[in-house]
């Protein structure tokens, strides 16, 4: 359904921008009314990562009249892969501040705020209520949850992406004309049931794809042209080369959104969405060893199954000696096949799916299992320091 434009119209052009926007202007149903609009706009862009390049560096040469770029982390050379608005001599650079210099070079007529810090619910509030439109660049689901809920409280709409080895997904979240991220998923997957990027990869050019729709939708929210993806999910594969679109209902008993709302202000997302178990917290007490105390265990030659709960593509990167490779998901089915008279200790990438794992094993009555702290990330960078981190 076709929406009023978001913004009010700025009062003019100046030479220099009627020059830079020309072919904008001569689109008949942007021209000077819908540029005005876009120089008027204050968008914020949660994330400078994977779909918060695309995005900042197309909403800057479309000429958004204001950038916020809210990212706490600093550039690494594994971000390179697809966080295409930093380069090589980022690395170790504040992504906020990367993103800042590359939005300036494509377009210095915009403004551009920074917020370098972490987003949670003693901020976002402050900080949304500066802006028209949210895009959500985010990659966690705690994160989300805590974008969407501050846009509604807030009156806001936001325009939301997510991407996974080959596939993506976009909406438009307006709760005043439409359903909210809350309608579409009322609650979070189980913890460890959904691995993130970092986990599971994804194909670098999918950012510039689902990039590429956060911010077309962005411009037609903003000047209130065509009919944006309020009320509807867009579903892309990129290896059958497909697009599709799901109907999303606003959900009247949604908690947040819905005719009686029992969430009025923002709650603890971490907890909410939990990035590990209850029973995988309650495994690791007591059985978790870092990197160090392994090695030293592999030193003094005790006696251990080392398992790596990896995929098998994670596994040819790289390993820790003396494992053996049993994927996560083929460990329930392999439990007759562990030792008893020896402690089993697990690994994975951080230590996400080795605690889920730890409490299968405990469940199964392996009391000695053990599992490593920070994964062969740690093992990398305490231990085997010329191993890769990917």
């Amino acid at each position: 359904m076709a929406l009023p434009p978001l913004v009010e119209p700025a009062q003019s052009l100046t030479p220099d921008e009627v020059r830079r926007y020309s072919r904008h202007l001569i689109i008949p149903d942007v021209a000077m009314d819908g540029q005005k609009r876009l120089k008027n706009a204050k968008v914020l862009c949660v994330g400078a990562g994977g779909l918060g390049s695309p995005a900042l560096m197309y909403l800057a040469a479309a000429g958004v009249g204001t950038l916020g770029i809210i990212d706490f982390d600093v550039v690494d050379e594994s971000n390179l892969q697809r966080q295409v608005i930093h380069g090589q001599s980022d690395i170790g650079r504040s992504k906020a501040q990367s993103a800042r210099d590359s939005v300036r070079e494509i377009n210095p007529l915009i403004q551009v705020n920074l917020h370098e810090e972490r987003l949670d619910s003693s901020n976002a509030m402050q900080i949304f209520g500066g802006y028209d439109l949210v895009v959500d660049g985010t990659d966690n689901f705690a994160t989300r949850y805590l974008v969407n809920d501050a846009c509604v409280l807030l009156g806001i709409p936001y325009v939301w992406g997510s991407i996974y080895r080959f596939d993506g997904q976009a909406s438009v979240f307006w709760s005043e004309h439409g359903p909210c991220y809350r309608c579409l998923y009322p609650e979070p997957p189980p913890p460890g049931m959904v691995p993130s990027c970092a986990e599971g990869g994804v194909l670098g050019v999918l950012c510039a794809s689902v990039g590429a729709i956060q911010v077309t939708e962005a411009i037609k929210v903003l000047t209130g042209v065509g009919d944006p993806l309020v009320g509807r999910l867009m579903i892309y594969d990129a290896l059958e080369m497909t697009y599709r679109s799901v109907k999303v209902r606003k959900d009247p008993e949604c908690p947040l959104c819905g005719k009686n709302p029992t969430i009025t202000e923002l709650i603890d997302y971490e907890a909410f969405c939990g990035t590990v178990s209850e029973e995988a917290q309650q495994a690791a007490i007591g059985s978790t060893i870092t990197p160090l105390e392994l090695k030293e265990m592999q030193d003094r030659g005790e006696s251990l199954l080392l398992v790596d709960v990896r995929e098998p593509a994670e596994w040819e990167i790289v390993r820790i000696p003396g494992a053996v490779l049993i994927p996560k998901g083929d460990l329930p089915s392999k439990l007759a096949e562990l030792p008893q008279d020896k402690p089993v200790v697990m690994y994975c990438k951080t230590g996400v799916r080795s605690a889920e794992t730890l409490a299968l094993l405990k469940d199964a009555g392996f009391a000695d299992a053990k599992h490593v702290q920070g994964g062969i990330s740690a093992w990398a960078t305490q231990v085997e320091k010329t191993q890769p981190v990917y």
